[in-house]
């Protein structure tokens, strides 16, 4: 039987398959293998145990049950001073436990010591409930964010107008803010910001906190009415109801939402240039 002659285009498709097939295999990455473990850094490290009161000596246990996510089950860690690995089910050899002794209420790891600053810092299963490392980088960003937070309210309170300063200082002071003058009443809202800066931001990106201002200043300068059991709003010339306050509401949250009706509004036009 004659052999089929292969021709040069059968030769060429054939060349063309092997190249495909050689680049999937080059593209083909096993499970896992983008996963890029955080490098560690090698440093001395610093632990303190939690709360006041640190005693003299405080003993922690050597070992303890890790869950490793890999692997899908609990292994034992433990810090032997002979090995140099965590992970029981990898040491080879004698095991030589070693202490793990908080004098004062602090644990210096000199760099050296990798295998114990990974017991403490990933493994053991006190950290952050008994003791905690020490992370001045973790420390200035907390920090910075606070010191940004600050700025931020300060700028703000800055150039707040006066009116919507003394909603913000309403919230925080109550009915004293009657009597304050301009002078006085930025002051206390540049000190309130520099105090407490995440509040004070809150405070002025209410929606309500404007409109509640004006309800309270309503009822002051005797324009509305609160009934006794604080239930119903009035208009204090003719007594005509205006608005009813829902059992779940404060009754000054509750004016500031009907503000926004359509019926509100207009009643809200007039409190103000009856205020100006």
């Amino acid at each position: 039987m004659a052999k089929k002659q292969t021709t040069k285009a059968e030769v060429e498709q054939s060349k063309e398959n092997t190249t495909v097939e050689l680049d999937n295999l080059m593209r083909y990455e096993k499970p896992g293998k983008d996963k890029v473990k955080p490098t560690w850094e090698i440093k001395d490290r610093v632990y303190y145990l939690k709360g006041e009161g640190a005693p003299v000596a405080r003993i922690l246990k050597s070992s303890c049950l890790w869950f490793d996510e890999d692997k899908g089950y609990e292994r034992e860690v433990m810090y032997c001073e002979n090995q140099k690995t965590c992970f029981v089910d990898e040491m080879k050899g004698v095991k030589r436990t070693g202490r793990v002794i908080f004098r004062d209420g602090v644990l210096i790891v000199p760099k050296n010591k990798t295998v114990l600053q990974k017991f403490l810092s990933i493994y053991h299963k006190d950290l952050d409930t008994i003791y905690y490392e020490h992370k001045p980088e973790v420390i200035a960003v907390d920090e910075v964010a606070k010191l940004e937070n600050e700025v931020d309210a300060l700028i703000a309170a800055r150039d707040l107008d006066i009116d919507m300063a003394e909603a913000v200082m309403r919230a925080e002071l109550g009915s004293e803010v009657s009597k304050m003058s301009s002078k006085e009443l930025k002051r206390d809202l540049l000190l309130f910001a520099k105090r407490n800066p995440s509040l004070f931001l809150d405070l002025i990106n209410d929606d309500n906190l404007f409109l509640r201002n004006m309800a309270i200043k309503s009822v002051e300068n005797n324009l509305i009415s609160l009934s006794a059991d604080q239930r119903t709003f009035s208009w204090s010339s003719n007594g005509k109801t205006l608005c009813s306050v829902p059992f779940d509401q404060h009754p000054y949250s509750a004016l500031a939402a009907w503000f926004k009706t359509d019926e509100g509004m207009d009643v809200y036009n007039t409190i103000e240039k009856r205020l100006k």
